[in-house]
């Protein structure tokens, strides 16, 4: 059976929505009207935020259709999560065209990969331009994985920012939590955190969130469905079609199961997603999720990065495991081959250099069972 096939077999299988909820959007108004969905929707708060939010929100990052966004805040759905670098820089400007006439609707957050004053500074007035906003509700720090990234300047620019009201709460997006949480609680000025969390983890960061949000700092879940998206076979090659959805659904409820996450930002990239998502703040996660879920776990054993961080400064040549076979995943498991290398195209010119296919036998032991040497020499050819 085809994928097309199964997706529609699926939803119809279940609560579906009223075929005019997923009809083409016209253009939002200032003040959308209810939709009949909006009762299924599940709220909680973000953390010491005082945010109401709904508990699925929206991961833009490989969004194209500009639709979908705005049938999702039309909807209900409550939380966008964006980027400046995302989609080269694009990304930003088509959500704020999405979102346009929800803004008060809705809780914003936009992130910024900068290190130095002046160029965080410059982001965040890119930032609020492309967005067509005055502020945003949050702004992170993007991809900080080890103490280090949380630099001065930044925290000196973020809170200047707050203090200006160009910024409402302050938040961090981490792969690493554990790496990192010393360095954020000390420097006391995070409302939230968003970081890693799906069915493959486990417990390895439970300790770390438990630690956060007794501190009061809102969690928001990201990656929560990127195994469930893996192709079959070795891992797909670039724009090969995503996994079957009851993998997305359970995978989604699974986050879903407990209070861990106050939200979490699964990618939607057409009103199907969009579907199922919304489905899964109905559906509770069962022991039918439990089975596909202990499946797929094995299928991408050897293919998916746990993101333990137990390999980290293990290769003798310096290479960055984690991050790398993290990079093959967007490609292999979200179809977006450009996104991959264009991380693997930022790491240093000497890990770029190094070709694990020389190496007879590779030292990095994964205790997760990923093929490591495959994977890394996979990312090699495909992005070198």
């Amino acid at each position: 059976m085809n994928s097309r096939a199964s997706r529609r077999n699926f939803l119809a299988a279940g609560l579906t929505l009223p075929a005019a909820a997923l009809a083409a959007p016209q253009r939002p108004q200032a003040t959308p009207a209810a939709s009949p969905e909006s009762n299924v929707l599940t709220y909680r708060t973000l953390g010491k935020t005082g945010l109401k939010v709904t508990s699925v929100g929206f991961g833009c990052m490989i969004t194209s259709d500009a639709a979908v966004i705005s049938r999702a805040a039309d909807l209900g759905i409550t939380y966008f999560d964006t980027a400046r670098y995302y989609q080269q820089g694009n990304n930003e400007r088509m959500v704020g065209a999405a979102l346009k006439g929800f803004r008060d609707k809705i809780t914003l957050a936009s992130k910024s990969l900068a290190r130095v004053k002046v160029e965080a500074e410059q982001h965040l007035e890119t930032s609020l331009r492309e967005l067509g906003t005055d502020h945003l509700d949050i702004w992170h720090m993007h991809m900080r994985d080890e103490p280090g990234a949380i630099t001065d300047d930044c925290l000196e620019v973020w809170t200047a920012a707050k203090k200006a009201g160009k910024v409402r709460f302050i938040g961090v997006s981490t792969h690493n939590p554990n790496a990192i949480v010393d360095r954020l609680m000390s420097a006391g000025i995070f409302d939230v955190v968003q970081s890693t969390y799906n069915f493959t983890v486990g417990t390895n960061n439970d300790a770390t969130y438990k630690r956060l949000k007794d501190a009061g700092i809102g969690l928001v879940a990201m990656k929560a469905m990127a195994p469930a998206a893996a192709s079959r076979g070795r891992g797909g090659a670039p724009g090969t079609p995503a996994g079957p959805p009851e993998k997305f659904l359970a995978s989604l409820k699974w986050v879903l199961r407990n209070n861990t996450m106050d939200t979490v930002v699964p990618s939607m990239t057409d009103m199907d997603q969009l579907q199922i998502n919304i489905r899964a703040m109905v559906e509770k996660f069962g022991a039918q999720d439990e089975k596909i879920l202990a499946v797929l776990n094995e299928e991408v054993r050897p293919l998916y990065c746990r993101m333990c961080y137990q390999c980290s400064g293990q290769c003798p040549q310096g290479m960055r495991v984690a991050d790398t076979i993290r990079y093959l995943s967007y490609s292999d498991f979200y179809g977006q081959y450009a996104l991959g290398r264009e991380h693997f195209q930022a790491l240093p010119e000497q890990v770029r250099a190094i070709r694990c296919a020389d190496c007879s036998e590779c030292v990095i032991k994964c205790p997760n069972g990923v093929h490591v040497q495959d994977r890394l020499v996979r990312a090699q050819e495909l992005f070198a």
